[in-house]
């Protein structure tokens, strides 16, 4: 019995302590999940404020480059968050989003080559691959862009027609409350008088019975209910004599 308690208690605190691990690796993960995330965003802030001041302080070659892969990353990371945020209430974007993954591959590519060429020193090479470098931009943030506004034209179109019918129930429902609130005053008016009435009409047969009670009690009655009442007598009053002594 003894042994049997002993396995239970080494099993109930290697569970325990198994559950420990699994928490304490599931937290690890999280915050290395979180560091991740804010190091990227922190290089991705750099980066895009280093090409914001190339394609704003440098001429030429670089400055073009710079400004082609600003354009490029803001209009795919504006698509992506658009696209995030929608469905979420919309799950017919994700098609979108599965075109978007495609074109992202493109951009990405893209984006690499431009950074390549940052380092090339054969400034004439380049100055002759802009046209084409500008055309493949342009195609790319002009299809980000068309999905983009779709998603947002769409979320504004359902968001009009869900208001209109929202208004259009609001306006039904006011009018049921108004004629509810019309009966409702037209049956307490009506109960009001059938009230006054049946009170009117109870003080009327009581007046008809008081009045037919007074009629038959006007004929000549028991002599005792006819008697006079004797006058009251006081301590200062003398006795009155009888009316057979002289």
């Amino acid at each position: 019995m003894e042994a049997a308690l002993i396995i239970f208690a080494l099993m109930v605190l290697f569970a325990f302590l198994g559950l420990g691990v699994y928490a304490t690796v599931k937290v690890v993960k999280a915050a290395k999940r979180g560091v991740d995330r804010t190091i990227t965003q922190a290089r991705r802030t750099v980066e895009d404020t280093t090409l914001r001041a190339r394609s704003l302080g440098q001429v030429g070659v670089a400055g073009a480059l710079a400004q082609l892969r600003l354009d490029l990353r803001m209009s795919m990371r504006a698509t992506q968050q658009a696209l995030s945020d929608g469905v979420r209430s919309d799950a017919s974007l994700k098609e979108s989003i599965g075109l978007f993954r495609r074109l992202s591959e493109h951009g990405q590519e893209l984006d690499a080559e431009l950074k390549r060429l940052e380092q090339e020193p054969d400034r004439r090479r380049i100055a002759e691959s802009l046209p084409d470098l500008r055309e493949r931009t342009a195609k790319i943030t002009q299809a980000a862009d068309s999905l983009r506004w779709a998603a947002r034209d769409r979320a504004r179109r359902f968001a009009a027609d869900d208001l209109s019918t929202l208004s259009e129930q609001i306006e039904v429902e006011s009018g049921a409350l108004r004629d509810w609130s019309r009966e409702s005053v037209d049956d307490l008016t009506a109960a009001a008088a059938a009230w006054d009435a049946a009170q009117a009409q109870g003080a009327a047969q009581g007046a008809a019975q008081a009045q037919a009670a007074h009629g038959r009690g006007s004929g000549p009655g028991p002599a005792a209910l006819n008697q006079a009442a004797p006058a009251p007598q006081y301590p200062w009053q003398k006795a009155r004599r009888p009316e057979s002594t002289t």
